[in-house]
């Protein structure tokens, strides 16, 4: 199943018995090392890693920075791929989701997810604002949230994290980092633009606690 993004009439391709959501997503976003994953794996909750829809390094046209493909440009992201599965899930209760390798960039697997009868799920990840949108027009967006912690803190845990995982060389690291840090008030301006409310993860879990009360 799938939706076409520059169409106007949403789920218009599903039969109409179909058409109303039976779950609803609660998209995650905020730097990298912000404790998205973190917050969303404590949850309980069933999880979309929406990094796994990054293309593989092969895919044409990559923008690239620095010499290497630019990671952080949406661009290197598949953007419709990731909108379906949200909207597959929501409407039909589970979906057959990519696995993504970072280290190698490139897709190694895939692995079915199922609501097993959740009202709500969660999509994390650095470009999940991008669905803010989408998923408010289809009917499924319960909520979009920008985790914050403070700068020094998301610096350090973003790299630590990327040197265990070995995702990418120590000097890239380095530099992608540096970066991050000298740019993080305005990324998270722009996601704020986008529709996700900044949170620390005690309000995301505070918000999450309070929207679970309400479905009982």
């Amino acid at each position: 199943m799938t939706t076409n993004l520059a169409g106007d009439g949403g789920l218009f391709e599903l039969p109409p018995e179909e058409r109303k959501p039976h779950a609803r997503v609660i998209l995650v976003t905020g730097p990298s090392g912000s404790g998205k994953t973190r917050f969303t794996n404590r949850t309980g909750l069933p999880v979309v890693s929406l990094d796994d829809f990054y293309f593989d390094d092969t895919h044409p046209g990559l923008p690239r920075k620095h010499g290497i493909i630019d990671w952080d440009s949406a661009e290197c992201w598949n953007k419709e791929g990731a909108f379906n599965a949200l909207v597959e899930l929501a409407t039909t209760g589970e979906s057959l989701l990519p696995v993504y390798d970072i280290p190698s960039n490139s897709k190694v697997a895939e692995r079915k997810l199922d609501l097993q009868g959740s009202q709500l799920f969660l999509a994390e990840g650095i470009f999940a604002a991008e669905l803010v949108t989408l998923c408010k027009r289809e009917g499924i967006l319960a909520d979009a949230l920008c985790i914050s912690r403070p700068r020094l803190q998301t610096f350090w845990f973003r790299l630590m994290r990327d040197l265990d995982e070995g995702r990418k060389s120590t000097p890239t690291l380095l530099r992608r980092g540096i970066s991050h840090a000298i740019h993080e008030p305005e990324m998270y301006r722009k996601l704020e633009r986008k529709g996700a409310r900044r949170v620390s993860i005690v309000e995301a879990h505070e918000s999450l606690t309070q929207m679970l009360a309400k479905q009982r």
